[in-house]
């Protein structure tokens, strides 16, 4: 874990539980493409740039979910590095109770205020196309989180963050953290006829073509909002469609999963009454969920 692995050229990446993108610039210059998931990461990051002379100049955060941002702090505190994060994702890194209050709806509990959900904060700016290093492209890549970003290098190595999940993974749990169905299946779609010389996945295997794990990853979500409408045959609150998901997937129920997958079945709840599947009206003061 934490291995420098050379993909092409000019660009790494760093083995860790969420890669961590590596590209030299100019001279003895890099920047990272995500930091890993606290102060930890952000050390043993920092041994290998010392190790190999490099100086940080920058950290493109692809979003702001806590096992991405977790190393900026320490980062930026021992480097002076700058931090870039798109859009929406800037706010949550700068102000990290913002992701465990949105996933829980509200003030969160003290167990959920950890760094693997909450990460340090940092003095992020805003990500713009104008402030790449030259060569880079932005990719969008909207669904996972609010508005996510890839990066394409020189190289042609394209990083695509949390865009998709291994097979291991969706075999294993089925349910994986969505914000916004739809957003994740039109991203899925753009990624099955994108090219490049390699795809550089977070939480999958580095690939040259990846083309059919995007169509597994849809036909995984596919499968979910099949089995949530087939749960709502009868009218069901959402603790029920919760509660039977978690059965027929075989899942343990504990806080972070409660807010992580819960967080993702309102989110298909949402996709699937949008789109003509479920209705949703009120009854005895308890909103309910019923297959149209």
């Amino acid at each position: 874990m934490y291995e420098l692995v050379h993909v092409t050229g000019s660009t790494w990446y760093i083995q860790s539980p969420a890669k961590i993108g590596l590209i030299k610039t100019s001279g003895d210059n890099i920047c990272l493409i995500d930091s890993g998931n606290d102060k930890d990461a952000g050390r043993k990051v920092r041994q290998i740039l010392d190790a190999n002379g490099w100086h940080l100049s920058a950290i493109y955060n692809t979003h702001s979910n806590a096992d991405h941002i977790g190393g900026n702090k320490y980062l930026q505190a021992n480097t002076g590095c700058r931090i870039f994060a798109p859009s929406v994702e800037c706010a949550f890194t700068r102000h990290t109770m913002l992701e465990p209050s949105f996933l829980y709806g509200g003030c969160p509990m003290k167990e959920l205020r950890h760094k693997f959900l909450m990460a340090q904060e940092s003095n992020a700016e805003y990500l713009t196309p104008d402030v790449l290093p030259e060569g880079w492209e932005m990719i969008d890549l909207p669904g996972h989180f609010f508005s996510m970003a890839g990066f394409r290098t020189p190289d042609d190595a394209v990083f695509i963050a949390d865009s998709l999940s291994s097979r291991e993974t969706l075999d294993k749990y089925r349910i994986t953290f969505i914000y916004d169905v739809g957003e994740y299946i039109r991203t899925l779609e753009a990624l099955k006829s994108m090219k490049a010389r390699v795809f550089i996945p977070s939480h999958a295997e580095v690939t040259e073509d990846i083309s059919e794990l995007a169509q597994y990853n849809i036909d995984a979500v596919n499968d979910v909002a099949g089995t949530i409408a087939g749960i709502c045959r009868a009218p069901l609150c959402f603790e029920r469609v919760l509660q039977e998901l978690f059965t027929v997937y075989g899942l343990t129920m504990n806080f972070e999963q409660y807010v992580l997958v819960g967080s993702t079945v309102r989110s298909y709840l949402s996709w699937l009454k949008d789109n003509g599947r479920l209705k949703a009206y009120f009854d005895g003061n308890m909103l309910m969920w019923e297959a149209v």
